[in-house]
């Protein structure tokens, strides 16, 4: 008598494997390559994704294929939790679900149901544009140019100036005139809350109201668009009506997969440039460090202009806050905030503009609802959550290929590589040690960032390494003197 397993990570590579053969690689790379197990209770499996998108369109298209899969793999299967990953992980298997969390949380533990189909779809994201039998899209072009709506408040009048943005914000200023193309594709790249979905808005909006023709999309909804496209089969009228327009902007190119959706945006890229239209690109990092891209896609952003937008200087970052308080005094006339408190704020919340304007949107409800004066006192209470000085610093898996990549003399590229000499593998497996150990990615999505390895690679290379350091007290060192470096 067959005894089906419980439902655990060799299952999961089961569920993903018959994915991969049913939908075709193209597919399963879009849709399905950033999918984690996190584990099991009572009947119930839990995946995340990275993304909200993902979750929506998951539940929308494959909720009962998936159900299907994991009954073949466990009859006791019934209910299926798809969540929204945030930068931290989520709890143990023992730990009961959140609640959704009010006012625009990250987390969502709506499950997908088994014998709830027609609730699924109806969480289908865009559905003007979906229709016809079998949830075919009809795309006509007036869908296509539609492209994801804009913040009016994203303008360059609201954008604060500074050392560490200026290049950017000229670049754009030029490229949201229009005129002669110069910078083509322009490729902005910052961590979050830099402004470059700021300035991305701000060109979009700018050159929509001198009457060019403008589409702004995030880089999962063009991955939608074409995928929806293949399937009414109107990919053609899908690819004329894009490299038809004055102005492409992409954002969160780091979350375009899928090798025909690349191969479609390569082909659209060059149309546009070849055709003397603009192009504007946002990413989380240089184009060299895209690796999920083909080498085609990345070559070709990289051959425009690439502008780095850092983190913001005190004086930068004591102008935002001051600016943001102007605009609130608008709604609050009575509403002040001391200098001594701006510049507190400015020295303390370092990360980024969008938690300057956090913090100070934490003093006008503080004043508002209690009807006391802001003072330094109130600040440091309001804020103690937000100030980064008692917080470590946030390490990338970047940050860690890069560090070790100079402290034994191999390229990055060696350690993304299949090489297996003595020299490369031992740095490969400290700095994915290094990235399991301070960063809170989880083993596929380490091995996906090291030249698409198996996440059993990586747990590998993890135990090799603590097995080593504590009888090695040479490499315990240099594995401290590596993370000193990195928190530095």
């Amino acid at each position: 008598m067959h005894v089906q397993e419980a439902p655990g990570p060799e299952q999961w590579d089961r569920v993903k494997k018959r994915l991969r053969a049913e939908l075709g690689e193209d597919v399963f790379s879009s849709w399905f390559a950033r999918v984690d197990m996190e584990g099991h209770t009572n009947g119930t499996v839990r995946l995340s994704v990275p993304t909200r998108f993902l979750k929506q369109w998951i539940q929308s298209h494959y909720s009962e294929r998936l159900m299907g899969l994991w009954k073949n793999e466990c009859d006791d299967i019934h209910k299926i939790e798809l969540t929204v990953r945030g930068a931290v992980r989520p709890r143990p298997a023992a730990a009961k679900p959140a609640a959704r969390p009010a006012l625009g949380g990250k987390t969502d533990m709506r499950p997908i149901q088994v014998n709830d189909p027609v609730g699924l779809r109806a969480a289908s994201p865009m559905p003007s544009m979906m229709g016809g039998r079998g949830g075919r899209a009809d795309l006509s072009s007036k869908d296509v140019l539609e492209g994801a709506s804009l913040d009016p408040k994203y303008v360059f009048e609201s954008f604060v100036e500074g050392e560490s943005n200026v290049l950017a914000l000229a670049a754009a200023k030029q490229v949201a005139g229009g005129g002669v193309v110069t910078f083509n594709p322009l490729y902005l790249h910052a961590s979050v809350g830099l402004g470059k979905t700021h300035l991305m808005q701000a060109i979009a909006n700018q050159a929509r109201m001198a009457g060019r023709r403008v589409l702004y999309l995030t880089a999962e909804h063009f991955m939608y668009r074409f995928v929806a496209a293949l399937q009414a089969q109107s990919a053609m009228s899908f690819k004329e009506t894009l490299r038809s327009i004055d102005l492409l902007l992409i954002d969160d190119m780091q979350f375009l997969h899928g090798k025909q959706v690349q191969q479609e945006f390569c082909h659209t890229l060059n149309a546009l440039i070849d055709g003397a239209r603009q192009v504007v690109v946002a990413a989380d990092r240089a184009p060299a460090e895209l690796e999920s891209l083909d080498d085609r896609v990345r070559s070709r952003l990289a051959g425009g202009l690439v502008v780095n937008i850092s983190e913001p200087d005190f004086q930068l970052r004591r102008a935002i806050i001051e600016d943001r308080m102007r605009a609130q005094q608008r709604s609050y006339p009575n509403f002040t905030v001391p200098d001594a408190v701006l510049d507190y704020v400015a020295r303390n919340v370092t990360s980024s503009g969008r938690d300057l304007e956090g913090a100070l949107n934490r003093l006008v409800a503080h004043n508002q609802l209690t009807n006391s004066p802001v003072t330094l006192e109130m600040a440091e209470i309001t804020l103690r959550d937000l100030i980064r000085a008692a917080e470590p610093r946030r390490v990338k898996i970047e940050d860690i290929q890069r560090v070790v990549s100079k402290h034994y003399n191999v390229t990055k590229a060696d350690l993304l590589s299949a090489r297996r000499t003595r020299t490369i593998v031992r740095p490969r497996q400290i700095a994915m040690y290094l990235a399991k150990m301070m960063t809170p990615r989880s083993l596929p999505e380490i091995g996906r960032r090291f030249g698409n390895r198996d996440h059993t690679t990586v747990l590998h290379a993890v135990r090799k390494i603590e097995e080593l350091s504590k009888a090695d007290n040479g490499l315990a060192q240099e594995l401290e003197l590596l993370k000193r470096m990195l928190d530095a």
